[in-house]
């Protein structure tokens, strides 16, 4: 096996970064507080500083700053980077104390499986490389602020230089939660609307001489949500608000779409039909605008994807880790922009867990040093 000595490491550095996790857990750091995103990045700072690491930082104004650490940074070859975001979707306070605990076979807290188990275990992954003596390439660990929100409070500026910096990367691991034996290559992308409704209020003795934008919103939301497609495209109005009164015709009403498609083409048809239902009148004598809340773009097939999982399936051959099959997931990414970029991506590389995004989020401690080992053989062998 290749790699054996590379995974006894893993195994005896393992106990060390699960409190790693722990720690950067109880920094609870929502995507939106720039302050606690960044006070989680100092953490990865800090212990660079003391490894000794090279860290860079990409000052941002709005969202938290990216941290990356960097092994090897004068190596020759190309690159190989691991990514996972420090930002979540929990409120702070949410947690009842204690913030983060653990049982006999999972560690419980905001942010413990996505995605800040990925991102320990990639500390854990540079540690095990460099005390076992690899120098190869440079191995980086690039560290999102904003995913959670995919990159809008940013205006994209995050995921962009996340894409710069891993140019020319032989592998791009993006360290989202793993299910068993699979990697995702492909994924929906996702597009949001806000859609405001402009109709005519009156008293509502009078509903006959108004013109509801409650009710027009209703028309267009039944439109929209006539195509759920489970392997195409689904329309999902989440959130609708309207109205002042119980006695009088709303004048007002806003809505939010939720759009996943699997492809440009897609894509473009979405646009289009939205803009049709809203531009249509159903009751007569009203408007509609629509906004652009957020998109991801689909993490569309790509040769040099398959690729990569070819050469991970030969490594994971090679150190008896089992092998993987390609996946599409039905949620977005940042790999998909690291896709369209040119560089070799697989998702959802890192540990194991469920209920991401509530407050039972739970990662498998078992899962932790093996999806470490996954990474670290493919920096190692590739």
């Amino acid at each position: 096996m290749v790699c054996e000595k590379l995974f006894k490491k893993i195994d005896e550095l393992s106990d060390k970064y699960l409190d790693v996790l722990e720690d950067i857990c109880k920094i609870e750091s929502p995507t939106d507080d720039k302050e606690a995103v960044d006070r989680c990045g100092r953490y990865f700072i800090e212990f660079a500083k003391k490894k000794g690491w090279k860290y860079e930082v990409f000052d941002e104004a709005v969202s938290g700053d990216i941290v990356t650490v960097i092994l090897n940074p004068d190596a020759e070859k190309a690159p190989v980077a691991m990514s996972a975001h420090l930002d979540t979707v929990h409120p702070a306070g949410l947690f009842k104390e204690p913030v983060v605990w653990r049982d006999d076979k999972n560690m419980y807290g905001p942010g413990v499986l996505d995605c800040k188990g990925g991102a320990a275990a990639g500390l854990l992954v540079l540690e095990a490389l460099e005390e076992i003596g690899y120098s190869d390439r440079p191995v980086l660990l690039i560290l999102q602020s904003d995913e959670e929100k995919g990159s809008t409070p940013s205006d994209k500026r995050t995921i962009n230089h996340i894409c710069e910096r891993a140019k020319g990367s032989v592998a791009f691991l993006n360290a989202e939660g793993y299910s068993k034996d699979k990697l995702i290559l492909t994924r929906k992308g996702i597009l949001r609307y806000r859609i405001d409704v402009k109709g005519k209020a009156v008293h509502s003795a009078q509903s006959y001489n108004g013109k509801s934008a409650v009710l027009e919103a209703s028309h267009k939301i039944i439109e929209l949500e006539k195509i759920k497609e489970k392997e195409g495209v689904t329309y999902n109005c989440g959130v609708i608000s309207g109205g002042t009164t119980p006695n009088t015709v709303a004048e007002e009403c806003h809505f939010f779409v939720d759009i996943r498609y699997n492809t440009s083409a897609e894509y473009e048809e979405a646009v289009k039909r939205v803009a049709e239902i809203a531009e249509r009148s159903y009751i007569g004598d009203t408007t509609a605008r629509v906004s652009i809340v957020s998109m991801r773009p689909a993490m569309e097939y790509s040769e040099k994807n398959f690729a990569l999982l070819d050469r991970i399936n030969e490594i994971f051959s090679q150190n008896k880790i089992p092998t993987v099959t390609a996946h599409h997931g039905l949620g977005g990414s940042d790999a998909a922009y690291t896709t369209i970029a040119g560089i070799p991506t697989v998702d959802s590389i890192g540990p194991e867990g469920d209920r991401a995004h509530s407050v039972e989020e739970s990662m498998v401690l078992s899962s932790f040093s093996e999806c470490a080992k996954r990474m670290a053989a493919i920096a190692y062998c590739i």
